[in-house]
Parts: structure tokens; C-alpha cells; sequence
């Protein structure tokens, strides 16, 4: 507990610790939540239609009352290629166009910017379930979305975030915070005092785990009352898979700090070992499904992965902890590999 309260009140000192511990959670969750937003909810629409009957003036009102657009007006048909490419004050090189003939659902046209692929493939699926809301002419398949039905990014990327920084501030900081006592002398003087040197190393992670079960708790405060994302599973059950993910990280820095001697590469490796991986085949980003088969079977090594498909499913979709054991025992057996491998690491290091 001597330990405990000495690197607690070291990491308190050292305000750059502090900005970056706990500001950089909230500024990320904020961040992936809002600016990042996948929503595409301003999509310009100029309506060609020769011949303005009242089954095109339906669809057009229907377009004008839909939020996700924006009605430019109606402009002559040989003007289309004109207008998504002008940079003119009434339209800008997201202008899309639609081409609508006599009757609302006949000889529709949609003509699309895809510059932005998003803009463009959402835009489009938005306008063809809002022309044929209202046509009777056969049946139509009825869409229901689960879990999700607004479409809201943040519910994708608030379980990612927790991983990327529960991974990042345990792993990252611990590591420093070993290998910087190993850079100014200080780690000797700790070998030699009467505590087992794995008992050293346990009080330096325990600041850092508190640390992490307090922002796991701010992440969970933000993402339900600010950005909204409904917490439909067991809260005690994300808590406990959240608390072995944390010994996970914990366990990856430490074996991180006996790799480096300088807290410069323990910065490189924690970067080129961790942020990259994390980001990219986690499933944080893009999908994993859509990865080609190696980067798949590679995904399978990064623990994020299958902490973000758990937390999905307990968050999100409110399934039982039952539900989520194959990821629980992934993430166990990873936990005790790495502990076991920094553990025997350390002990040489050591001798």
C-alpha cells in the first residue's frame, strides 16, 4: 500500500498525466459520438420533371418534409451534369438530382455525386424508400431494423472507443510508467528495498486500473445521457467483462516495459503494437466481415475485437452475459498468456 499511495500521489503531481488520462476519454467519446458522425443527414436533391403532375408533386412534397434532405428546386434536365459539377452560390458539387416522369414511380431517375460513396449510397437508399412509401402497385418488403433503428453511428462507436482507450491508457501508461523508472535509476533502488519486485510493479498499476474503472464509468455516464446510446444489457455484467479487459491491457504494458528500456520506445512500440491494431481490424472503423481473409484471421490476435463484440452485444443489443462467454473465455485465455509471458519476462530481466 507504501507503493500503492507513492505512485498514486506521483501520477496526481503530474498534470500532463492527468490531462491525458482523464480528458482524453471524454474528448474521444465526444469526438466519435458527434464530429465523426457516418449519419448522412443533408443530402441536396434538384428535382428534373418535364411534366409536373400531381403524382410528381407528391414526391417532391414527401422529399421536402424528409429531414435527411434538402430541396433545391426543380431545374431543366439538360442542366443535370451542369449542376453537380457547378460551384455556383444555389448548388455545390454535392448537388444531387432526381429525374421523375409523368407519375411518381414511373421512369424515376436518380443521378448521384459519388465522390462521397457515403453521400451518394445513402442518398440513394433514402430517396427510393421515400418515393415508394406511398406506391400500391405490388407488394412491398417491410424493413425493421433491430436494435439500431435510427441508424445512429454512435452506437457503433461508443463500444469501440472503450476499447481503444481502456487499451490504450493501461497498456501505454503502465509501460511508461515502469520503464521511466528504469530510465532515471530509480527502478534499482525499488529492486533492492524489502517488496517482492513483482509486488513493486502490481502497486504501479493499481493508480492506473482505478484510473481506468474511473473512466470506464464517465464513458458510460456520456454515452447514455449525451450522446444517447441506450444501455439495454446487464450494467454488471459490462462491468465485469470491462474489468478483465482492463487486467488484459495491464498485463500487455507490463509486457510491453520489459522490452524497452527508454520511454520514447515504449511510446513506439505501444503505437505500432497497439494503436494501428486496435483501430483497424477491431472492428472499431470498418466491419471485419468486409476484411479479406487474412486481415480476418489476423483480427482474431487483437484483443479489442472481441471486447467491442461483447460490449456490443451486452450494450446494444441487450443480450444476457450468457451470451458473451466465448468472448469472455477468448479474452481470459489472452489475459493469462500475457501475464504469464510478461511475468516470466520480467523475472529474466530481473536476473
Amino acid at each position: 500500500m507504501s507503493f500503492v499511495r507513492k505512485e498514486t500521489l506521483h501520477i496526481l503531481r503530474d498534470p500532463r498525466t492527468m490531462l491525458i488520462v482523464l480528458l482524453m476519454p471524454v474528448i474521444q467519446v465526444l469526438l466519435f459520438g458527434f464530429a465523426m458522425s457516418t449519419e448522412v443527414t443533408d443530402v441536396r436533391v434538384a428535382v428534373v420533371a418535364p411534366h409536373r403532375t400531381e403524382g410528381v408533386r407528391q414526391a417532391v412534397r414527401r422529399i421536402a418534409a424528409n429531414p435527411c434532405f434538402t430541396l433545391r428546386g426543380y431545374v431543366d434536365g439538360t442542366q443535370i451534369d451542369a449542376v453537380l459539377r457547378s460551384g455556383a452560390a444555389d448548388y455545390d458539387r454535392r448537388m444531387n438530382a432526381l429525374e421523375l416522369g409523368e407519375a411518381a414511380g414511373e421512369a424515376v431517375q436518380l443521378v448521384f455525386d459519388a465522390s462521397n460513396t457515403n453521400t451518394a449510397s445513402a442518398g440513394a437508399g433514402y430517396l427510393q424508400s421515400v418515393l415508394t412509401a406511398d406506391v400500391r402497385s405490388g407488394p412491398l418488403p417491410e424493413t425493421r431494423l433491430l436494435y439500431n433503428p435510427q441508424m445512429k453511428s454512435s452506437y457503433n462507436f461508443v463500444p469501440g472507443i472503450m476499447g481503444m482507450i481502456f487499451m490504450l491508457i493501461c497498456a501505454m501508461m503502465t509501460s511508461v510508467s515502469i520503464v521511466r523508472e528504469k530510465e532515471t535509476g530509480t527502478m534499482e533502488v525499488l529492486l533492492v528495498s524489502p517488496v517482492r519486485p513483482l509486488r513493486i510493479v502490481a502497486a504501479k498499476m493499481v493508480p492506473y486500473f482505478l484510473l481506468s474503472c474511473f473512466n470506464l464509468a464517465t464513458i458510460l455516464l456520456l454515452a447514455r445521457c449525451v450522446l444517447e446510446v441506450p444501455l439495454s444489457g446487464n450494467l454488471a455484467g459490462i462491468a465485469c467483462l470491462s474489468l478483465l479487459y482492463l487486467l488484459l491491457a495491464l498485463a500487455f504494458g507490463l509486457l510491453i516495459s520489459t522490452f524497452a528500456d527508454k520511454q520514447a520506445t515504449a511510446l513506439l512500440i505501444s503505437g505500432m503494437l497497439l494503436l494501428m491494431p486496435v483501430v483497424m481490424l477491431s472492428g472499431l472503423a470498418f466491419p471485419i466481415e468486409n476484411m479479406p481473409r487474412i486481415l480476418r484471421v489476423v483480427s482474431c490476435a487483437v484483443p479489442t475485437r472481441w471486447y467491442i463484440e461483447a460490449v456490443r452485444k451486452l450494450m446494444i443489443e441487450g443480450l444476457p452475459f450468457a451470451a458473451v462467454m466465448k468472448e469472455v473465455a477468448i479474452l481470459a485465455a489472452m489475459t493469462a498468456v500475457l501475464t504469464a509471458a510478461a511475468i516470466r519476462k520480467f523475472n529474466d530481466k530481473l536476473e
